[in-house]
């Protein structure tokens, strides 16, 4: 188990230097808890109260909003004087160094229609670098954990905790790969085209419709790649980490930053083909 992921609710003191990656795991897991415990209560009704964002598909449902006020009431509570940013418009700067970037419900999609595959993700930034990350299943209750140099790992329930190890497929056409599709019709026409050329050259394609669990479950060796265009930072900040922690290689478009305008997390055996494939793809 990630240190510290056993207590819950205790306060960090956020002046006394710099934080301790596990200390602030811990209260991202105990936040994610919470949150998730609402989130799940809000199911049955959450086709009540349901609006749209940059697309008619882009939905966000009363509970989204709901689960973030939650986290950044929580996470505040413990310390005061972070910064956060959030997916439904939680944005304060902080003075202590720290941001947490908040997703109340990565796969809003699937939350509405009940597809078991909706996360709270949650990471703590330090400095601009994301030191620690949670992402909580909410409908499976698998919790995928990072902190950086620490590790990642999977707490099922009813199950020993266990080491996240990406996969070593062997070639591009082993490499199982997952990947996610924007909102705007013109946007998709040209994913679209995009995964038609990717299909042959390798194994299979999945689409999960969560960007953080995409990306923990390159971690867990579930799939072998994810690639996805213009997430923002509260979709891949804590799976990032965690895939990253367990050994993929993470990164963006030819090299670039992630997410900038892409995330990029594959196993390390396929690597250099896949990166190179993605980016002729993407010229």
């Amino acid at each position: 188990m990630a240190p510290g992921c056993g207590r819950i609710g205790v306060v960090t003191d956020s002046t006394a230097g710099p934080p301790d990656p596990r200390a602030l795991l811990e209260l991202a897991v105990s936040a994610a808890r919470e949150a998730a415990a609402l989130v799940a209560r809000g199911r049955d009704t959450a086709a009540r109260h349901v609006t749209t964002k940059s697309s008619p598909v882009d939905v966000v449902t009363a509970v989204d909003a709901a689960s973030e006020e939650l986290l950044v009431r929580h996470l505040l509570a413990a310390r005061p004087d972070d910064g956060v940013l959030g997916e439904e418009g939680a944005a304060r700067d902080g003075t202590s160094g720290v941001r947490w970037i908040v997703d109340p419900i990565d796969g809003t999609v699937n939350f509405l229609y009940d597809l078991p595959a909706y996360a709270v993700s949650i990471a703590a930034e330090v400095e601009g670098v994301v030191t620690a990350g949670a992402v909580l299943n909410v409908a499976t209750g698998e919790l995928f954990t990072a902190t950086a140099g620490g590790g990642a790992e999977l707490a099922s329930p009813g199950r020993p905790v266990r080491r996240l190890t990406a996969g070593r497929p062997e070639s591009l056409d082993r490499t199982l790969v997952a990947t996610g599709f924007g909102y705007r019709v013109e946007q998709r026409r040209a994913q679209g085209a995009v995964v038609a050329r990717l299909l042959p050259q390798v194994r299979d394609i999945r689409r999960f419709g969560s960007a953080a669990l995409d990306l923990c479950a390159v971690a867990a060796g579930r799939v072998d790649a994810y690639y996805e265009l213009d997430l923002n930072p509260w979709d891949h900040a804590a799976g990032a980490l965690v895939a990253a922690e367990a050994g993929a290689v993470v990164t963006g478009l030819s090299d670039g930053p992630v997410g900038a305008p892409m995330v990029i997390a594959v196993a390390p055996s396929v690597a250099g083909p896949f990166l190179d494939l993605v980016a002729e793809l993407h010229r």
